[in-house]
């Protein structure tokens, strides 16, 4: 009781001698809390701009550029392989094809030092198996999530275009009421090829090169009606029609034909889960009871 004592007057005796200091202290206290916010406000101009960046930002500044010169001396076919399937995937976060094998062996670093801190072979040949394959899983998601979303709204924008033509407007003016009333990749594609079309480019190269980027079937079979159109000086809008047509019977093709896959599909899980549950269920009272028998 009487250390509890001595405690509470120790700490009573130091606020007070506190408060008797800032009280005496405060105008000091004050101009030297003001000066310091001046400080603050007006030291990052006196820095190099270098400097009056983030941490994080000047590291990356200073290793990614080396790094991404090592992931560049790789084989060129390599470079241009994953070039191209970087555009059908949409560049995702911007990635180029140096930047991507960079994620790439970096993420395999990671599997094979994870691996060599387990200490199992097994291990270890799994986590660089894993290493291997996560990115161009990842890439190959990419590029049929995107094929499959262009491959949605393709029908659906040609309409658009369809209308805007029978309505009056030239093909540059139906894509730009496409690229006002519709979002998403094939939509992004369009307004770049405008974009090229302002810049001068003209519109077989911009159309062709939009078919490149995308490399969808459809999408490269209907650019590729509209480039022959304007050569031959065809009618764009029966052109447009008959496109937009023949794309929904694509799809209702394919649509039927993942449909008749579908028993081949669930036939796997049937004879793995289903039919052995069932006959669990239908034999197993049969059995316990043949075994009371006997």
């Amino acid at each position: 009781m009487e250390c509890v004592l001595i405690i509470l007057a120790s700490v009573t005796v130091t606020a007070i001698i506190l408060g008797i200091i800032y009280t005496l202290k405060r105008q000091q206290f004050t101009l030297n809390a003001r000066l310091e916010a001046i400080n603050r406000e007006t030291a990052p101009d006196t820095l190099p701009p270098e400097l009056q960046k983030p941490l994080k930002d000047r590291v990356k500044a200073m290793i990614l550029p080396s790094l991404l010169k090592l992931a560049g001396k790789m084989p060129r076919n390599q470079q241009e392989i994953y070039e191209q399937r970087l555009k059908n995937a949409g560049n995702p976060h911007n990635m180029e094809a140096a930047t991507f094998l960079l994620f790439k062996y970096a993420i395999l670093g990671i599997c094979a030092l994870i691996g060599l801190l387990t200490g199992s072979p097994t291990g270890f040949a799994v986590l660089i198996f894993l290493g291997f394959l996560l990115p161009e899983l990842y890439l190959k998601g990419q590029e049929k999530a995107r094929r499959e979303t262009i491959l949605r709204s393709l029908p659906d924008i040609l309409d658009l275009i369809s209308v805007s033509v029978e309505a009056g407007l030239g093909f540059d003016g139906a894509l730009q009421k496409v690229c006002e009333k519709s979002q998403g990749p094939l939509s992004d594609e369009f307004e770049r090829s405008l974009q090229e079309l302002n810049l001068g480019k003209p519109r077989r190269e911009a159309l062709r090169d939009m078919a490149d980027r995308v490399n969808v079937d459809d999408v490269s079979t209907f650019l590729a009606s509209i480039i022959q159109a304007d050569q031959l000086g065809v009618s764009i809008t029966n052109v447009l029609r008959l496109q937009s047509r023949q794309v929904r019977n694509n799809r209702r093709m394919k649509a039927e034909e993942q449909a008749q896959k579908a028993p081949v599909k669930i036939l796997l899980p049937l004879l793995l889960f289903i039919f052995p549950t069932i006959l669990i269920v239908l034999l197993g009272p049969a059995v316990i009871q043949l075994m009371d028998a006997f």
